[in-house]
């Protein structure tokens, strides 16, 4: 790792020279200035990670300097060194952005734990800069796949939401549509992007515990309320919170979440006081909310509320035309994740293709070709590792129990990872299970405890 930098700006060679030697002990790269004009001339050449800046210079002030630096847009920590008892310029650097303040003489082991601190905040700053991109990227809406009239509607109603003020969202599709995905990129497309995104699955959270999850509890609220615990809201407050499968939770439930979402205030769970909070709500259901509340399993008026901007998800089987730049979309995705250079499908799996309905959504489309591209071998698809078959009924799916019996899990010429392969088959598991450990123990005819040990060990939990 290379060294960080640190520019001294100081008039006086003493000093300059002190510190060279003390931040060169330390382990740092040292670059010199006598004077402002000197120390703006020597940024831009050597890029330095911090600035130690004197406030009295020959030529101008530390505080100009420092002022000039903003004007740039430069954002380099700096530490202004200022004589002992002048408060107002330790005031006003604070002010233009200093991270700290030494006074003359110099403390060095005050300066050292300085230097750290201011260091690993900007190299915190840049590494949560980092993941904010790639997650920009990520679910930028242009990830959202497909060249159907219906997903073009879809991207873009998503940047006519990202941009409005809108409050509530709610995404309807059927389980595996991408609503998780249309909610991440309603998010990272707003000028919300910078601030949190929570998600919450409320078919996932015991009764007992969703409101608690949602809105925190104070210590002592209940049994187990040991300390203070806040809530999504309050965490995702300025950003955005989706409440997956929203359909799920109890009536009750439901009119404490109209009530946040009506006044934007709610209290934690044991508390007294009113918490006012700025968070866009998107909720998700696979169910029709509107028949749910013809019969009376949701309410009316949390509906409506939630219903101003709706956008609703068509099962693939209504935009087939997606299926193929999905696949290209997933299996150049599992060439970068297993490592292969496959190219495409044979042209007799894309015949096969081509005479099939597919049954299932975009996820059981991912999940298969993922099952494909950890068994196949070569660069192309064959047709024997696709989960369909010919048969005299017609093109039908492969059911995964039949694998074995018509040797698609043969082992490859070439090889495979085993690793992959279990790793796959527990994955398959859980989520044929819903999650439930016990009841995919069960299906992989192994123990809980050994489940339990290889979701750790591959990292599914």
């Amino acid at each position: 790792m290379p060294k960080e930098t640190i520019l001294v700006v100081d008039d006086e060679r003493l000093v300059r020279w002190s510190l060279q030697q003390k931040l060169e002990q330390w382990g740092y790269h040292v670059s010199l200035a006598e004077d402002g004009a000197t120390a703006l001339a020597r940024i831009q050449i050597d890029n330095p990670d911090l600035i130690t800046l004197d406030v009295k210079l020959p030529d101008m002030t530390g505080i100009e300097v420092l002022s000039e630096l903003r004007n740039r847009n430069v954002h380099v920590p700096v530490v202004v060194i200022t004589a002992f008892g002048v408060v107002d310029d330790a005031v006003r650097s604070l002010k233009l952005g200093a991270y700290d303040f030494i006074e003359k003489p110099i403390n060095f082991e005050k300066l050292e734990n300085s230097i750290r601190n201011a260091l690993e905040t900007r190299r915190l700053r840049t590494e949560i800069a980092r993941t904010q991109e790639i997650q920009r990227s990520e679910f930028s809406v242009n990830r959202i796949i497909g060249v159907s009239q219906h997903i073009r509607e879809v991207r873009d109603l998503i940047k006519k939401l990202a941009g409005s003020e809108a409050s509530t969202i709610l995404i309807q599709g059927e389980s595996g549509t991408g609503k998780d995905l249309v909610a991440h990129a309603i998010h990272y497309e707003s000028s919300r992007r910078d601030r949190p995104f929570f998600a919450i699955n409320c078919a996932a959270i015991p009764e007992t515990l969703i409101e608690s999850e949602l809105f925190g509890h104070e210590k002592g609220a209940f049994t187990d309320a040991r300390s203070l615990k806040r809530g999504m809201f309050e965490m995702a407050d300025g950003g955005t919170l989706f409440l997956d499968e929203v359909s799920e939770m109890t009536l009750g439930m439901q009119a404490k979440l109209l009530r946040v979402l009506e006044g934007q205030a709610f209290r934690r769970v044991g508390g007294v006081k009113n918490i006012t909070v700025d968070v866009r709500v998107i909720v998700a259901s696979n169910r029709n909310l509107e028949e749910a509340v013809r019969a009376s399993r949701f309410r009316q008026d949390l509906y409506f509320r939630l219903a101003i901007i709706p956008l609703t998800l068509q099962p693939l089987r209504e935009h087939k035309d997606d299926i193929q730049p999905l696949l290209e979309h997933f299996i150049q995705h599992y060439n970068q994740k297993f490592r292969k250079s496959i190219q495409g499908l044979t042209k007799e799996a894309e015949e096969l293709l081509q005479n099939y309905d597919w049954p299932g959504n975009i996820r059981e489309l991912r999940n298969a070709i993922e099952r494909v591209m950890i068994l196949a071998e070569g660069n192309r698809v064959a047709a024997k590792y696709l989960p369909i078959r010919i048969s005299e009924g017609g093109v039908l799916p492969v059911p995964m129990s039949e694998f074995t019996a018509d040797g698609i899990i043969a082992l490859p010429s070439g090889g495979i990872s085993l690793y992959d392969v279990e790793r796959e088959l527990i994955r398959q598991a859980l989520e044929q299970a819903r999650g439930n450990k016990t009841m995919a123990s069960k299906l992989l005819r192994i123990t809980r405890d050994t489940l339990r040990y290889k979701v750790k060990k591959y990292r599914l939990e």
